[in-house]
């Protein structure tokens, strides 16, 4: 391998902690003499080779027994029994083998001799009819007193072969982000250039055949930065395939694959390309379909529902990037010639046209440029194609460096962060024209907001304001509007009134701006012009930096309502930021539900983790942790996917403020420590302050208030270390609270006055009860039960499970040692039922900890069935009860596959289960008797 590094040795297994368990749970029976069979079921390059090298060698290093392994080929697939033949072969059999399904039973049990026998079967799927059915016979018999296990794998799309039916599947997904990210540092020693890694990732597609295969065709100077990558990353397709060497395939069929990779939309990949059009396609090159037939033998595409997909991820773009130029020209020149006019969208044809074209062609540059230009037309991803192919056909520097920048746009705002980045290297390249560098420091400004250090990102996007303030004055307005952006995560108050600054002029009627980011293009991301929306927004939003909410609450009110019936993402998310501060959580709650749907419709990805991470934060402030938790999960997911790890970490953020709800101190610590990984490198304040508040929650839940307070004190307190100027009031109540009951209450009196003014203000329904908490804890005995009364008087009028439970909590324990046991009693026991009812776990053992200091009777909790569980436990073991594998139970929970299995093997420990099917038959019986207690 050409790298960083030289690996020794295998590399560890990545993402695949579900199987390598099942694995060994396979071969730990063989080895106590029980038999069993296991099928691994993956597209090619993900990993089942490996896995079955992995038991092999597990097996023999063990001195377990005898490996008997075998691979299947293509040619088995057309003589009855050849399959069984090979086996028997390698086995090294002395007598014929009879060709009938039993018989394999018998020689695999004369073969085993009473000693432990490990069978391994690589693609399967390869072998004819007779001898599936064949393996399939005997590995539905192997046990007894003979200890053999099978262990086959088989094509992704041959799981459900009826020849092997009842056989226990293992499905291989492709490695999820971290887990990709991670192999890639094992195979560079982790000394890769961020970009270059970023674009070894994207195009690796989580596949960890064709990742190995991109990093030994690189340099060490070219994986840390030092040298260009390659034009072309892939110097062939074979790398995709799953197998130790190249699967050789009929010419006709490798031109119709190629034909399939191009026909594939951008944007669309993962829909596959249209049956028809390949199939009309290669009948004018004279290519037959049936050609298509050695490629899905062999597993690399299918057929079904009118579409052609493959089935390795990463093949599709490794295949078209491979072929040479004239190759991928052809095929968009067939692909062109049989589009029909009537029925297929025009920016379509006018893009093959523009891919099969050998040189610069003006008049086809410009009207694929128009019409991608044109709002509504298509997902962004094809406009970024569109104009990309438009820049290529373009002879003036300027013009063509522009339209690349507008690509680089549109790339960015379908989600995919390297494709606009290198856009943006070939722009500013191309011309160093005032406008080109204006647009190309605006886009790469947005990136950096999105992934990257803030800081820098405020200046790229000042910037670009400067530069485009005399030619483009809507690009000025949107530079200025993402350097607020910045600032407000870096917690820079000063630096968010600076970026405010004064709204740029249009510009002198003179010459438009042709092939720059037009304003339409730009109409999903912000407004394309000084509209009263946005207008109204960042004057009241200079109002409110200044530390006059109330004064500006009558402009964000307006925002809201100017802002809810809009269906352009970018003015809906300012209008659920605008209800956010102002309080309104349910005008915030049902305009970034709507900005939501509006991104997905519009397929303006980049706004989906932030629509998700708004409806986040107005669940947490209304008390819906469960709903905050799933758009947080789901926020998480999609951030990933659309490379932001700055809102990745905002995500996470959430989470552990969650957890901290729920008691589950692990997860709490886990995100916090995702938090750091990036706030620490991007200087993400806000996050940063979010995971700091969420940690001492866990700590108060816990009865540790002194490390709260410890925690809490320099974030609410000013100082250099103070934290962000939004979060550190919302903190307040915590830390009053835990500096009050580590008896250190003088030095929070301070917070409460600023406290006070800010609840004041109106921005925070719980506040006024929050307040009239703060100050009970802080008061002396005559004057704490009036205001423990009146904060209960308030929370009535607000709703919240959580925070009314925790005043009741408070004031049940101060009426406890105030010696009035039987009203502490009716206050505990309704924090209790509240606590319940969210599912704040350790707030509720304080609270049954309390109620037994009064004297109740039967307050210790349930015994037996799931209550032992924590909510994380209880959600993997529902999930895996339904049937879910540990990969899937991951990526359901937005958590790695290692902490579904140390959390799995928890639950067996508490609930004394030992297999899979045992828990779903509990978890079953729990349901059952819990819907038979509700009313």
């Amino acid at each position: 391998m050409a790298g960083l590094t030289t690996v020794t040795g295998p590399l560890r297994i990545y993402g695949r902690s579900a199987q390598l368990h099942a694995i060994d749970s396979l071969l730990n029976g063989v080895r106590e003499g029980q038999g069993g069979a296991l099928v691994l079921a993956a597209a090619p390059g993900l990993g089942r080779t490996t896995l079955l090298a992995h038991a092999a060698r597990s097996f023999r290093s063990l001195g377990a027994g005898t490996v008997l392994s075998t691979r299947a080929v293509p040619a088995e697939s057309l003589i009855p029994y050849s399959g069984v033949h090979a086996l028997w072969c390698a086995g090294a059999a002395s007598r014929a083998l009879p060709e009938e399904p039993g018989a394999l039973l018998a020689v695999v049990r004369d073969l085993a001799g009473g000693r432990p026998l490990l069978i391994c079967v690589d693609d399967a799927h390869l072998w004819d009819a007779a001898s599936r059915a064949a393996l399939g016979f005997t590995a539905r018999r192997l046990g007894g007193p003979h200890p053999v296990a099978l262990l086959l794998s088989v094509a992704a799309r041959r799981a459900d072969d009826p020849q092997l039916a009842a056989l226990p599947v293992l499905h291989l997904d492709p490695l999820a982000p971290p887990e990709a990210a991670a192999l890639f540092d094992d195979l560079t020693g982790g000394g890769a250039d961020t970009v270059v890694r970023e674009e070894v990732l994207q195009a690796a597609g989580g596949n960890p055949r064709l990742m190995h295969s991109l990093v030994a065709a690189l340099t060490p100077h070219q994986l840390a930065g030092r040298t260009p990558l390659p034009p072309r990353l892939y110097d062939g397709y074979a790398s995709a395939y799953d197998g130790p060497g190249r699967i050789e395939l009929p010419s006709d069929t490798e031109e119709l694959l190629l034909l399939v990779a191009a026909a594939h939309e951008p944007g669309a990949e993962g829909a596959g390309a249209d049956a028809d059009l390949v199939l009309l396609a290669g009948a004018a090159a004279g290519l037959d379909g049936a050609a298509l037939g050695p490629a899905e033998a062999a597993g690399l595409v299918h057929r079904a529902a009118g579409r052609i997909r493959f089935d390795a991820p990463g093949l599709r773009r490794a295949l078209y990037t491979a072929a040479p130029p004239a190759r991928r020209r052809a095929a968009h020149r067939l692909l062109a010639s049989v589009l029909d006019d009537g029925h297929t969208p025009s920016l379509l044809r006018k893009l093959h046209r523009a891919l099969a074209a050998e040189g610069p062609d003006a008049p086809l540059a410009t009207a694929l440029a128009a019409e991608a230009d044109a709002p509504g037309t298509a997902s962004h991803a094809r406009r970024a194609a569109a104009l990309s192919a438009a820049a290529d056909l373009t002879r003036a520097p300027r013009e063509r460096a522009l339209r690349r920048a507008a690509a680089a746009h549109h790339a960015r705002l379908a989600g995919r962060p390297a494709q606009a980045r290198e856009l943006l290297a070939a722009a500013r390249s191309e011309s160093g024209d005032v406008r080109v560098r204006g647009a190309v420091a605006l886009i790469r400004g947005q990136l950096a907001l999105g992934d990257g250090p803030v800081a820098d990102a405020r200046e790229a996007l000042l910037l670009a304001a400067e530069l485009l303030t005399p030619h483009d004055p809507d690009g000025a307005r949107e530079a200025c509007l993402s350097a607020m952006a910045a600032a407000w995560d870096m917690g820079d108050a000063g630096a968010y009134l600076s970026a405010l600054g004064t709204p740029p002029q249009p510009a002198a009627p003179g010459p438009s701006a042709a092939g720059a980011v037009p304003a339409s293009a730009r109409e999903t991301d912000t407004a394309p012009d000084p509209d009263p929306l946005c207008e109204e927004y960042r004057a009241a939003m200079s109002v409110v930096m200044r530390g006059r909410l109330g004064a500006a609450s009558r402009g964000l009110r307006g925002v809201v309502a100017r802002g809810q019936a809009a269906d352009d993402p970018s003015r809906l998310l300012r209008a659920g930021v605008a209800a956010l501060v102002v309080g309104d959580l349910a005008a915030a709650s049902r305009i970034n539900a709507r900005a939501l749907a509006a991104a997905r419709a519009r397929g303006t990805d980049i706004h989906v983790p932030q629509a998700l991470e708004y409806l986040a934060y107005a669940d947490l402030r209304a008390g819906r942790h469960a709903r905050a938790r799933a758009h947080a999960e789901e926020g998480l997911r999609t951030a990933g996917r659309t490379g932001q790890r700055n809102i990745a970490a905002q995500h996470h953020a959430i989470l552990a403020l969650v957890a901290s709800v729920e008691g589950e101190d692990e997860a709490v610590a886990a995100h916090a420590a995702a938090v750091a990984r990036t706030a620490d490198r991007h200087g993400l304040v806000q996050a940063a302050t979010l995971a700091q508040w969420a940690l001492a929650r866990a700590d108060l839940s816990r009865g540790r208030a002194p490390e709260a307070a410890a925690r809490l004190g320099p974030v609410v307190r000013p100082g250099p270390r103070r934290g962000h100027f939004a979060v550190r009031m919302l903190a307040v109540p915590c830390f009053v609270e835990a500096a009050s009951l580590a008896g250190e209450g003088e030095s929070a009196r301070g917070c409460v006055a600023e406290f006070a003014d800010w609840a004041a203000q109106g921005a925070d329904p719980q506040a006024p009860a929050q307040l009239a908490r703060c100050r009970a804890l802080l008061a002396a005995p005559e004057e704490s039960d009036a205001l423990y009364t009146m904060a209960l008087a308030r929370h009535a009028l607000v709703g919240g499970d959580f925070e009314s439970a925790r005043t009741q909590l408070l004031y049940g324990k101060w009426l406890r040692r105030r010696r009035r046991p039987g009203e502490a009693r009716g206050m505990l026991r309704d924090a209790l039922v509240s606590f319940e009812r969210c599912g704040a776990r350790a707030w509720a053992a304080q609270a049954r900890a309390e109620l037994r200091a009064t004297g109740e009777a039967g307050t210790a909790e349930p015994p037996g069935g799931l209550s032992r569980l924590t909510p994380q436990q209880l959600r993997i073991a529902r999930c895996v009860a339904e049937g879910a594998t540990n990969r899937e139970v991951a990526r359901r929970l937005s958590v790695s596959p290692r902490t579904v299995d140390h959390h799995l093997r928890n639950v067996f420990a508490l609930l004394g289960v030992r297999s899979r099917v045992e828990l779903s038959r509990l978890v079953a019986r729990s349901e059952q008797h819990t819907s038979r207690d509700e009313p």
